[in-house]
């Protein structure tokens, strides 16, 4: 029997390769709903491939669009989850969330009610709505794995419960990692997306570059294996080969190593459990013989102070983070902001006293964390054209 699955934000980097996987097994697999924002071209490409039966469209003008061009009029375009009890009349078998940004976090936990197991790529979600996501998947008893390499690697590795020591998660410096400190200060756009090892998109190639990426994955970390976040740290490890090392009481130190290809955890987050294989390279004996891992140097990468900001339980205080940090960046892209400035701004946001109080309210529904996002959105915009005139 096909297993049934769905892709939230199938037209984005995750959701193309999750795909491209499929695409190789197509007799195992029914893909029942596909998910985009407004890419919509390739959203018809794909309904074509898999014989998709339901669309969702999140932009309204897309969604119009779509639905007035479409020939096949047994698809059914929707453009919200609302309707997802008409579509589904029983469980999932599997579901990829990797809708970008907060837009995530409503659609994650609508499906999670209607999947038997989620992998979800989306950090922000995690980040900011972890209690949510944890209460939901015990309700609904839904399977949870990660996608992101680094936690991936780590719930690969303690899939009993162990005694747990530390865990190390990886990072390979970014583009800066051997710039002079003074240099870096004033970064251009396109020198920080130039990711040494990995192909991704803008956004996240910049959270590489300031070390926020790792800022989110120790919160991550923190969350989804609960524990308290002495336990946790960030190694330096340029090629990007060991993606996580857990360290046992019983003196034991589990290692995860894989290519820089997201391939690989997307393929295990669908087949856990299955004895399938996929076409990789063979074992990088130069990359075990030249690990070479560091301590992170925080004057380089200031960022990573933040996380000693960052409340032991989700709190919204992570949403004033996130916010911040999307707001940022996307002035960075437009060149409205200095690079040095990304971490000079969210510092002076995060240490005001208006948003301590944030350390202390856990979210209760989504609508806190949306309405907080857009008030957290406007007030560093603010702040960032207040220092555009000092700097002037």
């Amino acid at each position: 029997m096909k297993k049934k699955i769905a892709i939230l934000g199938s037209t984005g980097s995750i959701g193309k390769s999750t795909i491209d996987l499929i695409k190789r097994d197509k007799h195992n697999f029914q893909i029942v709903i596909l998910t985009t924002h407004k890419n919509i071209k390739e959203l018809s490409k794909q309904t074509k491939i898999f014989n998709v039966k339901n669309v969702i469209i999140s932009d309204f003008k897309s969604y119009n669009i779509f639905k007035k061009k479409i020939k096949n009029k047994k698809i059914r375009v929707f453009n919200n989850y609302e309707n997802l009890n008409k579509i589904l009349k029983r469980k999932l078998d599997y579901t990829m969330s990797s809708i970008s940004g907060l837009a995530g976090l409503e659609p994650t936990l609508t499906m999670i009610k209607y999947s038997k197991k989620i992998a979800i790529a989306n950090k922000e979600s995690i980040i900011c709505g972890w209690s949510l996501i944890d209460k939901a998947l015990k309700k609904y008893k839904t399977k949870f794995i990660p996608v992101d390499s680094e936690h991936f690697s780590v719930w690969s590795l303690i899939k009993k419960q162990e005694n747990i020591s530390k865990i190390y998660i990886t990072a390979s410096g970014g583009p800066f990692l051997k710039w002079p400190l003074k240099k870096i200060l004033n970064a251009s756009p396109k020198n920080a997306i130039k990711h040494p090892n990995w192909s991704m998109g803008k956004k996240i190639s910049i959270d590489s570059a300031t070390m926020m990426n790792k800022v989110f994955e120790v919160i991550e970390t923190q969350r989804i294996f609960n524990l308290p976040k002495s336990k946790i740290d960030i190694l330096i490890h340029e090629k990007s080969y060991v993606h996580a090392i857990v360290q046992l009481e019983n003196g034991l130190n589990k290692i995860l190593a894989h290519d820089t290809n997201m391939k690989i955890p997307i393929f295990n987050t669908i087949y856990s459990g299955d004895n399938k294989k996929i076409a990789c390279k063979k074992l990088n004996i130069q990359s075990l013989n030249n690990l070479n891992f560091k301590s992170i140097d925080k004057k380089r990468f200031p960022m990573v102070k933040i996380i000693d900001l960052i409340p032991e339980k989700n709190s919204l205080f992570e949403t004033v983070l996130v916010a911040s940090n999307d707001t940022l960046v996307s002035l960075f892209l437009k060149k409205k902001i200095l690079f040095k400035d990304i971490y000079l701004i969210i510092n002076k946001i995060l240490n005001l006293k208006e948003f301590d109080k944030f350390k202390h309210i856990y979210p209760k529904k989504v609508s806190q964390i949306i309405k907080l996002n857009r008030y957290v959105r406007l007030k560093t915009t603010a702040l960032s054209v207040k220092s555009q005139f000092k700097f002037l």
